[in-house]
């Protein structure tokens, strides 16, 4: 059975930062795409970031947090990673960490096959 788990959620200043984890089990790990979505009050689940696995590459994130937010990923520890710096309130959102089978890193939430909770990050004007 595979599980994703998230943390390091919370409440954060404008202007600061904040690292969600995921740590995933039941699965090839490190052959597994990773992403991470969130979802607003009242908004439809949108794309983040995301990262491949090893039989592909690449890192697209969304251009709202390019340059602010950097997806990674420990194989060692199948754990995914979300570096949010420069927050604003309009990333006040529950972020999602979802997998999938295949390594390619797609920004389409239908092609992910396992979610996490998801964990509350909200952002403070």
């Amino acid at each position: 059975q595979v599980q994703l788990v998230e943390s390091g959620g919370g409440l954060v200043q404008a202007g600061g930062s904040l690292r969600v984890s995921c740590v995933a089990s039941g699965l090839t790990f490190n052959r597994a795409a990773m992403g991470w979505f969130r979802q607003a009050p009242g908004k439809e689940r949108a794309f983040v970031a995301a990262i491949s696995g090893i039989f592909s590459s690449g890192t697209p994130v969304a251009n709202s947090v390019k340059g602010r937010f950097t997806i990674s990923r420990d194989n060692a520890k199948n754990t995914v990673y979300l570096q949010m710096d420069r927050l604003t309130p309009e990333d006040t959102a529950v972020y999602y960490c979802a997998g999938r089978g295949e390594s390619y890193p797609s920004p389409d939430p239908a092609k992910y096959d396992y979610w996490g909770q998801g964990t509350q990050v909200t952002v403070s004007s």
